[in-house]
Order: structure tokens, then C-alpha cells, then sequence
């Protein structure tokens, strides 16, 4: 497996993410399937691994954690704060205050088994908390040896600019694919000023881009991609089609459309580390594979143009969570 660096974290140019081993897309998979993914991943050469105290909650982080026991010298381990609140909030309330930082830090490295973690994130811009007093709480504890570098999910330009000025910010999380473009405008020529890292989330379109979903009800009652515009009705529909040119594409290359898809964003720079989520080994092997796949300039040129899809990425309250 070649390699990112974010910043100067040097990572898998591939990593994985945990989410949906804790039942975001319906139910969880035995937890013994999804501690061998883990495991293949890390026999595979991953080594950027992504969990949040909020995916359970809670129970992601532990399961993480024991899956890494043994090989946490193997792992770049990444989790995120500020979905939960420790300070009295209302459920579902973001908290990125300092205090908050505090109590979500230490709850991280219990259940991750762990005494660093080696990149941490504000998981969403929490509008009650100035950017500079977050990211000030957040370099006493890179001070404190606690973590290893400061990361933002899904934040925007002026709030990226105001945060590396007062801690060197080492990646941005936010989704990012062939059909979700949003970063491309603004985010990434400042992420490339700066020196910041990408770390793009849902690189698959939540497993749109496979091929694999071709109607509503391949979906559990419980996923969350059931409340997901593009999953609904009419957008379904053309985003079919949109997988479909992938597709058609990934056969000329001689590739699944999943590869050609994150083979797409690896052309994107060196400074781009995916996280494709998947709990099942064989995914992720098929997605570790696209690190050997070699797309021409006629190949990326043909996939950056395909068709835009139907609908938001995210539901209307999530969108208004984005871009702060």
C-alpha cells in the first residue's frame, strides 16, 4: 500500500472506516467479522483507521479498540468529538467546548485502549464555541501528549484559515466522491495553501457508486441512507444511472466500479487519504485493490465528467451542519 501525508502525518493512501460496523446501515455484522476486516485491513498495508465517540455511540470506539490490542504500533487511529455533549447538553447537541473537549478526550482513550490518539477531530463546526478557544483546548492536549495532531470535519474555508492559526490543523474530513464535488470549489485550494491534509468520507457514495443498490428496498428498515435524498424516489432513479456510467466506465479499465471510483480520487493528489467504510473483509479488499489501479488522463478526465447526481448529499438538518 503507497501512501498520503497528511501534513505530516504520513497514512495509507486507503483507509478504513468503522462506522458501519456499529449499525448506521442497518444491522451490525457479528463483531467477530468485523474485528477480522479490521485485522485483513491492517495485513493489507491500512493503516489509517476512523472511529467517533458517536457511532454506537460508544461502541465503535470499543470495538476498535480491541481489534488494535495487539497492533496499535501498526495503526494511525483517528476518532472525533462534539456530537455528544458531557456538559449538560441536550442530546444530539453539538459541544465543542473546551470542557466538553475534556471529559470526550478521556472517555476516547478509555475505550480505545489507548493512551494517544494519533488524529482527532471536531466531527462538526459547533456554532456556540469560537473556533480559537476549541482548537486552543485541543493544543494542551497535544501538549499533554494525548493526541498527535488536530483534525475539522466538514468545515469551512474561513473556519479552517482561523483554526491553523492557532494550532497547525493536520486534515480535513468531509465527504467527498465523484459525485460529491463540493470541496473541489474553495475547500481544497485553501487545504493546499495551508498544507492540510484530505480526508474524504463516503468516497463511494455510501456504496451508491458499487452497482450493488439498484432499489430502495436492497436497504434495511433501520439505514440511515433511507432519510438520504438521493435514495429517495425520482433522484434514486437518475442516480442509477449515474452508477451505471461508473460502471460502464470500469469495465473499459478492467476494474470494479468501486476501484475506479476511489482510483479517481487518488488522482485528485498525494494529499488525499479515502476512507471507504465497509464490514465485511471481501469489501474491503476490493477496495485495498484500487490502490493498483492506474486510470489514464483520459479515464479521470471521462469519470470527473460523469453525469452529477439527483439530490443533497445529506438531509436538510445535516446540511445545515456543513460548510460553518
Amino acid at each position: 500500500m503507497r501512501t498520503a501525508n497528511l501534513r505530516d502525518l504520513e497514512v495509507s493512501r486507503i483507509g478504513l472506516g468503522a462506522m458501519g460496523m456499529s449499525g448506521a446501515y442497518g444491522a451490525a455484522t457479528d463483531e467477530a467479522e468485523s474485528i477480522r476486516t479490521i485485522h485483513r485491513a491492517l495485513d493489507l498495508g491500512v493503516t489509517l483507521l476512523d472511529t467517533a465517540e458517536i457511532y454506537g455511540p460508544y461502541h465503535n470506539e470499543e470495538l476498535v479498540g480491541r481489534a488494535i490490542k495487539d497492533r496499535r504500533d501498526q495503526v494511525v487511529l483517528a476518532t472525533k468529538f462534539g456530537f455528544i455533549s458531557h456538559t449538560g447538553g441536550e442530546p444530539g447537541d453539538l459541544d465543542s467546548s473546551p470542557a466538553n473537549i475534556r471529559t470526550a478526550v478521556e472517555g476516547s482513550l478509555k475505550r480505545l485502549g489507548t493512551d494517544h490518539i494519533d488524529l482527532y477531530y471536531q466531527h462538526r463546526v459547533d456554532p456556540s464555541t469560537p473556533i480559537e478557544d476549541t482548537v486552543g483546548a485541543l493544543a494542551h492536549l497535544v501538549t499533554e501528549g494525548k493526541i498527535r495532531h488536530i483534525g475539522l470535519s466538514e468545515a469551512g474555508v474561513d473556519t479552517i484559515r482561523r483554526a491553523d492559526a492557532v494550532h497547525p490543523i493536520t486534515a480535513l474530513q468531509s465527504e467527498y466522491s465523484l459525485w460529491t464535488r463540493d470541496p473541489e470549489e474553495r475547500v481544497l485550494p485553501l487545504l493546499r495553501e495551508l498544507g492540510i491534509g484530505f480526508v474524504p468520507y463516503s468516497p463511494l457514495g455510501r456504496g451508491f457508486l458499487t452497482g450493488q443498490i439498484r432499489s430502495v428496498s436492497d436497504l434495511e428498515d433501520d439505514d440511515f441512507r433511507k432519510t438520504n435524498p438521493r435514495f429517495a424516489g425520482e433522484n434514486f432513479e437518475h442516480n442509477l444511472g449515474v452508477a451505471d456510467e461508473v460502471r460502464q466506465i470500469a469495465t473499459e479499465v478492467g476494474a470494479t466500479p468501486a476501484q475506479v471510483a476511489l482510483a479517481w480520487l487518488l488522482a485528485q493528489g498525494d494529499d488525499i487519504a479515502p476512507i471507504p467504510g465497509t464490514k465485511r473483509v471481501s469489501r474491503l479488499e476490493e477496495n485495498v485493490a484500487a490502490d493498483s489501479v492506474r486510470l489514464t488522463p483520459e479515464q479521470v478526465d471521462k469519470l470527473t465528467k460523469v453525469t452529477p447526481p439527483a439530490g443533497d448529499h445529506h438531509n436538510e438538518a445535516q446540511m445545515r451542519m456543513l460548510d460553518r
